[in-house]
């Protein structure tokens, strides 16, 4: 299902989740950076596959389907897919930990800022590489 509209808002939508990254950066809250750079990568990702019409399974990491429908995506996410699927893969296993944390472990003791300029860098260069495939939603 090709839905362009849809999968531009997803992108839209993920870049503007970088400047709460960038707040909560800024605020030394390391577990939601990295939280929240897992759904930049979710949303932009599936913004791509939706844009190149493929349906996103409802999973939070698209890595199998990026490398599996690499062929269907524009040729210059192509030589990027590898590591905007291992990117995808780092964070997904992140994903609740960084929410919630563990009975042994406290995510604001845990990450540090270290983690949290992977997981931005990660959520950035996600962006950077999908959004000039998506049309404007303006």
């Amino acid at each position: 299902m090709r839905s362009p509209e849809l999968g531009a808002d997803y992108v839209r939508r993920a870049k503007a989740r970088l400047t709460a990254v960038d707040a909560l950066f800024a605020a030394r809250s390391w577990a939601d950076v990295v939280r929240e750079s897992q759904e930049v990568v979710e949303l932009a990702l599936k913004g791509l596959l939706r844009l190149a019409g493929i349906e996103p399974p409802r999973i939070h990491d698209v890595s199998e389907v990026l490398t599996t429908e690499k062929s269907r995506l524009p040729q210059a996410v192509q030589e990027h897919v590898e590591a905007l699927a291992a990117g995808s893969r780092t964070l997904r296993r992140d994903r609740e930990l960084a929410f919630y944390g563990a009975e042994d472990l406290t995510p604001s003791g845990f990450y540090t800022r270290d983690d949290a300029v992977a997981a931005r860098d990660i959520a950035r260069r996600t962006v950077a590489a999908v959004e000039p495939h998506a049309p404007s939603a303006e």
